[in-house]
């Protein structure tokens, strides 16, 4: 699995963003400046729709102003219902998405997880990255969205600035 200072992996992937559907590289979209990713199981499942998603909508003008300067959701979907529903989540312009539908980058980074029904997926988690290179890792172990969400991870950026 990943870990705090290692580098993140260059996997192809869909982008999915404000400008539309594009072929890229996880490298590219994660590369420059300092990024929120965090993932989820599946585009309109209940717990990802619902809390996940939703969190780091509502506070992506926090993170950005706690000097994040891009956020992504990655999900093991293809990149049609990705645009769906960051469509219908009123996402775009505030959030980019990683559609990989096979979860190769989950494979890459060592964060992939079989679930019973869904297939083979993205585990919940979140992480802080500046340059490619992560600074924070928030892997959800128990059900539902709390270390994984957007108020763990202002918390953890809060705290860079009083330390």
């Amino acid at each position: 699995m990943i870990q705090t200072g290692d580098k993140l992996p260059s996997v192809p992937v869909k982008l999915v963003d404000a400008n539309g559907i594009a072929d890229a590289d996880t490298a590219g979209i994660l590369g420059t400046g300092r990024i929120v990713l965090f993932a989820v199981p599946g585009a309109f499942t209940p717990t990802c729709d619902t809390s996940h998603l939703p969190g780091f909508v509502g506070a992506a003008g926090k993170l950005r102003a706690a000097g994040i300067d891009r956020i992504v959701c990655a999900t093991a979907n293809d990149h049609h219902v990705t645009k769906a529903w960051a469509e219908r989540s009123e996402a775009l312009g505030k959030i980019d998405f990683i559609a990989d539908a096979t979860a190769r980058f989950a494979d890459a980074l060592g964060l992939a997880k079989d679930f019973d029904g869904l297939g083979h997926r993205y585990a919940r988690f979140a992480l802080v990255a500046r340059n490619g290179v992560v600074e924070h890792l928030f892997v959800q172990d128990v059900a539902g969205v709390t270390v994984s969400g957007a108020p763990a991870i202002l918390l953890a950026l809060q705290g860079e600035a009083v330390s």
